[in-house]
């Protein structure tokens, strides 16, 4: 709608006509309003309680989305990627004590060979009343390996002279002749195979009594210690 306001009836000027008066009215300054409109669909978004229980039967369904994806990867990350484990026994002191967790990477073996001073956890090995055992790598295969009065000693394929091994992580007070338990007598260790041992060579259940360890059985590298937080520590 336009709304043009001419203003009030002018007086007619000394020596015009009528046709002269309205040829000068449309030159004349006029005021002109037009109406605004508002151009749109018209339409008023829906609101109320259906719109509502629409919205939050959405929100429902994303939360139990993302808590089925979480638990599906905690699902996979637990049963093939990491695991952790809580220590027992002494077998590993000073290095781990009992109530210590430790996290174990399991895809370690899967992707390389164990390495000498691997801090494993293993699976359950018959002889021992241990459901998981944790010790440290030190005969690879193919090495002789040999311990008297706690130094070890390791010969490697196609040597003929043993090294003795430094063992940096060892107690200097469970290193003590006397302190190590029983020796380990010459022999090799076979193909996919490692030979452990524990830190606390005088308390630990390891290869000496339950011999080489299949690699088969070697649930995965521990390598830090992550609670309680006193101990915290890489491995």
């Amino acid at each position: 709608m336009t709304i043009e306001d001419n203003g009030p009836p002018l007086p007619c000027p000394e020596g015009l006509t009528g046709d002269e008066l309205a040829d000068s009215r449309v030159n004349e300054p006029h005021l002109v309003v037009h109406e605004q409109h508002l151009h749109g669909s018209g339409e008023v978004p829906a609101s109320g309680p259906a719109s509502e229980r629409s919205s939050g039967a959405r929100a429902f369904f994303d939360w139990v989305a993302v808590i089925a994806v979480a638990l599906l990867v905690a699902f996979v990350v637990r049963g093939f990627v990491l695991a952790h484990f809580v220590v027992e026994g002494q077998s590993m002191a000073t290095t781990l004590e009992t109530g210590d967790r430790v996290f174990v990477n399991k895809l370690s073996y899967r992707l390389h060979d164990p390495n000498r001073g691997d801090v494993v956890v293993l699976h359950q090995i018959s002889g021992t009343s241990e459901r998981d055992l944790i010790k440290r790598v030190v005969g690879l295969p193919g090495e002789t390996i040999e311990m008297t009065g706690c130094v070890v000693r390791i010969t490697e394929p196609g040597s003929d002279a043993p090294q003795i091994l430094d063992e940096p992580y060892l107690d200097k007070a469970d290193r003590a002749p006397g302190t190590c338990g029983p020796d380990v007598t010459s022999q090799v260790v076979p193909d996919d195979h490692v030979f452990v041992m524990g830190d606390n060579r005088g308390g630990s259940q390891d290869s000496r009594a339950l011999g080489p360890i299949s690699e088969d059985d070697l649930v995965g590298r521990a390598f830090i210690v992550f609670w309680p937080r006193h101990n915290w520590q890489w491995l």
